[in-house]
């Protein structure tokens, strides 16, 4: 770590503020990963009940088509003649949900056509089974309308599924990884400055104590020079006070 990183002031503001960033980062993931739960499981219980009613419908859909076969026999080409154009289109949408996109899928049908189609179709089962093929296909019809639910809850199913796991681990990655490791990047930086104020402390303190055994030591000096100085000036003064003694000696 001291290899990677100067501990100093700046780089611990730096790594504080990458720990703010990620705790904010982190509690936003987390967020979004609890709208993601919630509409997970709204959706997983309505993709479970759609394909209870599917299959359900589906069951009475095969067993009217069988009652409508059995009525007016094989009437597969005669339908295919009388269509022309697709009825029924799906038209694509999306969802923004704690910003993903979850696919939404409905049925359109197209009026005009259906209209033309049910001309065409009119004359088929005339004369018997008409009601029973015109009730087979109200039965498909909402099977398709289901199978359509079905597949727009299912691809969102999927979706979130996919999302909701990669959210979960950008969040642990956080928690458990990049947090932690800011964390114990400042503790090492405040280690360091620690370290480093206490050494500024120590090399100030003896710096102190040199400059004051040096002054000591040159007010030593000076004294010692003043207490010769007066030595010598005592004696100056003695010398000269017992020539003069013999001066006057002399003149007498």
């Amino acid at each position: 770590m001291s290899q990677q990183i100067t501990p100093s002031r700046m780089t611990l503001a730096i790594y504080k503020a990458k720990t703010v960033s990620a705790k904010k980062g982190h509690e936003l993931l987390k967020k979004k990963c609890d709208a993601l739960k919630t509409k997970f499981r709204a959706i997983m219980i309505a993709l479970l009940e759609n394909k209870l009613k599917m299959d359900e419908e589906m069951q009475k859909a095969f067993i009217q088509l069988a009652d409508a076969y059995w009525a007016a026999d094989q009437f597969n080409t005669n339908v295919r003649e009388s269509v022309k154009k697709a009825l029924v289109r799906i038209e694509y949408s999306s969802e923004n949900i704690a910003g993903v996109m979850l696919p939404n899928l409905n049925i359109r049908e197209n009026i005009k056509d259906n209209e033309d189609t049910e001309g065409n179709m009119g004359l088929l089962g005339l004369d018997k089974g008409g009601f029973s093929i015109q009730k087979a296909k109200e039965r498909f019809k909402e099977a398709l309308y289901l199978l359509v639910k079905v597949a727009s809850l299912q691809t969102s199913f999927i979706t979130l599924d996919e999302v909701i796991k990669v959210t979960n681990r950008r969040v642990n990655a956080l928690e458990h990884v990049v947090i932690p490791r800011f964390m114990e990047v400042q503790a090492y930086i405040n280690q360091e400055l620690d370290e480093m104020s206490r050494e500024d402390f120590f090399r100030l303190k003896k710096v102190l104590d040199f400059k004051r055994k040096v002054i000591a030591e040159e007010e030593k000096e000076t004294a010692a020079k003043e207490a010769e100085l007066r030595a010598k000036g005592v004696k100056n003064i003695g010398g000269d006070l017992l020539n003069e003694e013999a001066d006057e000696d002399i003149v007498v």
